[in-house]
């Protein structure tokens, strides 16, 4: 499965801090379809993401009925991303 969309880089302020793109609405309802067929463990979905040139695995993080995808600090430096920046990223899931 392949999905493309644009979100705006959050912050999530814990003990360690990350950034992270909402998946938007219609996106999140295609991902939750497969989710039971993805997922290997309290609801975060392995996929590949790319942002610009830049591609890495991680996983989906479930949050207030969509997902949260962790952008890593390197993928973030090597495409001059910061906080409140609209992103475009592709993310594969292996379905």
């Amino acid at each position: 499965m392949l999905l493309e969309f644009s979100g705006e880089v959050l912050e999530w302020r814990g003990p360690a801090p990350h950034h992270f793109v909402r998946v938007p609405e219609d996106e999140s309802a295609e991902i939750d379809v497969v989710a039971p067929m993805v997922t290997y463990g309290w609801g975060v979905i392995p996929v590949e993401v790319r942002m610009g040139s830049t591609t890495w695995s991680t996983s989906l993080f479930p949050k207030d009925g969509g997902y949260l995808v962790p952008l890593r600090a390197d993928a973030r430096r090597a495409e001059n991303v910061g906080l409140g920046d609209v992103v475009g990223l592709r993310l594969t899931l292996d379905v």
